[in-house]
């Protein structure tokens, strides 16, 4: 299922982004819906990466406690003109993103940077793709790390909220391939935010 990793999650994050945006609503409560109408997405949607025959008694998605410490401003910096960037999957193959800029932020008073990335052959650039890992990967998190989604912006500056950060659909199932960060982003250090594990690796 090329391409459906996160190509297919990606307009139901901007959907349900949407629908969480109203000022009114506490900032936890916002996060709280988002995390109720992705757990009935993953249990009675057609599009669900979850096998048919195992969404009635799918578990409730499991993540880290809402943290606005985690939702900063990041700019982004265009890279013009830059070449394609393969990225490993997790079905071996390799799959060509076209990097459109990086994302700079501070996070607890650390300077970070993420790439954001369209599929290759992808001309619409106003979704940007930006997969990431950190030290929580391969022990409360995927091993292969997590993705966040972001709408472009006029002004460049960007929302980058890591409680909205969400697993590939090849943890639920292995039919899907899904891209791997690059290496450099692989932050060097723990991004306890966002979808985790049910069960953390350590403990199993």
């Amino acid at each position: 299922m090329a391409g459906r990793g996160f190509k297919g999650l990606l307009v139901l994050c901007l959907v349900l982004a949407a629908g969480c945006s109203k000022a009114a609503v506490p900032y936890p409560d916002q996060i709280a819906a988002w995390h109720a109408e992705k757990d009935q997405f993953m249990r009675e949607s057609s599009d669900s990466p979850v096998p048919a025959d195992k969404r009635g008694t799918f578990p409730a998605l499991a993540y880290f406690p809402t943290d606005p410490a985690f939702r900063v401003p990041a700019a982004l910096q265009v890279a013009q003109g830059a070449p394609a960037v393969e990225m490993p999957t997790s079905t071996g193959q390799r799959r060509k993103m076209r990097r459109v800029g990086n994302l700079t932020f501070m996070l607890n008073g650390q300077p970070l940077s993420l790439g954001a990335f369209v599929e290759a052959d992808e001309n619409d650039t106003r979704r940007l793709f930006v997969p990431f890992g950190d030290l929580t990967n391969a022990l409360e998190t995927y091993p292969g790390g997590r993705y966040l989604d972001l709408e472009r912006t006029p002004t460049g500056v960007y929302d980058l909220d890591f409680n909205r950060a969400y697993h590939p659909f090849c943890l639920f199932n292995s039919s899907y391939d899904c891209p791997y960060p690059p290496q450099e982003s692989r932050l060097k250090v723990p991004i306890r935010a966002g979808e985790r594990l049910q069960k953390p690796l350590l403990a199993r």
